[in-house]
């Protein structure tokens, strides 16, 4: 009896010091679109006008302060279940200036939380911004670069490529945050978009053939669209060729029906992760392990016109007090 107890309490500390190694060797990464994330104040030179206290959502302290809370709820529970500490990064878009992160990350839920964000020159205001715990991630370097109009269209022009570099579990890894223009704009000023994102992988590329990037945003595509072809984002792993990307939401919207948004009763999704060559088939250290469409019951709209839709901050001009209108996407990585 003696024995058969020393082993079951060899056994014991074997599968749970296994399990506790499993969860350290385990990362994640995420994106989320905050729909517009504005203060109340009015910034020179943008149409900011709607987000205001006279505006036509008329914008309070109280829903702004609202706003920041429901969204440090979510956040603050991307991928917990497998990864105590949370994402190592969170890429965001459609955050109004660097005052609203400052805002959103004072939230205690996610204090843990730094930024990176450069002002863009979109109309509204809006840009595309890295949270990142540096205890896990450490930044090296970043910056944005700006886009370039497609066919001289100055009104549907891509939010920048904000380009963050750094250190996650020892290794190099390097991600492009986007936010695509929206479908007011046609099919060709997205595959634009992608076209620049191309070169900007390849320069990249060129200088470490090995590089582990992660390109992430709102592509307001789906997976399968032009503009995702042209970047080289493939659907199976094993079609990922040299210079090309895996993109596991493909077979997350096509083949399961799972999306980020819904519209007129269809679920799209256009907030994707998609990850290198090197990233998804690495012999030793990060590697891709799964994904995941962050859904929880709180994020979904329970009755009323737009039941089953993404729980938004408006619906039309009524406040719902809600998150967003688009789901957060996640990828985990196994060293």
């Amino acid at each position: 009896m003696k024995k058969l107890l020393i082993f079951f309490s060899f056994w014991f500390c074997v599968v749970t010091l296994g399990a506790q190694n499993t969860e350290r060797n385990l990362y994640s990464v995420a994106f989320y679109n905050l729909e517009n994330l504005f203060d109340t104040i009015h910034d020179t030179g943008k149409d900011d006008h709607e987000f205001l206290p006279d505006g036509s959502y008329q914008w309070t302290a109280k829903k702004y302060e609202a706003k920041l809370q429901n969204l440090s709820k979510v956040l603050s529970s991307l991928s917990r279940e497998l990864v105590s500490e949370g994402p190592a990064f969170i890429g965001v878009a459609e955050v109004e200036n660097r005052n609203v992160l400052v805002d959103l990350v004072s939230q205690s839920a996610i204090s843990n939380y730094e930024f990176v964000h450069y002002e863009g020159p979109d109309k509204r205001g809006i840009d595309c911004a890295l949270l990142y715990d540096p205890k896990q991630f450490s930044v090296t370097s970043s910056k944005l670069v700006l886009s370039t109009p497609f066919q001289g269209d100055t009104v549907h022009l891509t939010r920048g490529f904000l380009i963050v570099d750094g250190q996650l579990a020892g290794e190099r890894v390097c991600v492009i945050v986007n936010h695509w223009p929206s479908r007011g704009a046609k099919s060709p000023v997205r595959v634009h978009a992608a076209e620049q994102v191309k070169a900007l992988k390849d320069s990249l590329m060129r200088e470490d053939k090995r590089l582990k990037l992660i390109v992430m945003g709102d592509m307001n595509d789906d997976p399968m669209d032009e503009s995702m072809q042209e970047l080289g984002a493939r659907k199976y792993a094993k079609e990922v060729k040299k210079g090309e990307f895996f993109n596991p939401w493909w077979g997350t919207l096509e083949d399961k029906g799972v999306g980020t948004l819904l519209y007129r009763g269809k679920w799209n999704l256009f907030d994707q992760i998609v990850i290198s060559k090197p990233l998804l088939k690495a012999k030793k250290g990060l590697r891709y392990d799964h994904n995941e469409v962050f859904i929880r019951d709180y994020l979904i709209q329970q009755d009323g016109k737009y039941k089953g839709s993404p729980l938004r901050t408006h619906g039309g001009r009524e406040w719902l007090n809600g998150y967003s209108d688009h789901l957060p996407t996640i990828i985990y990585l196994r060293k």
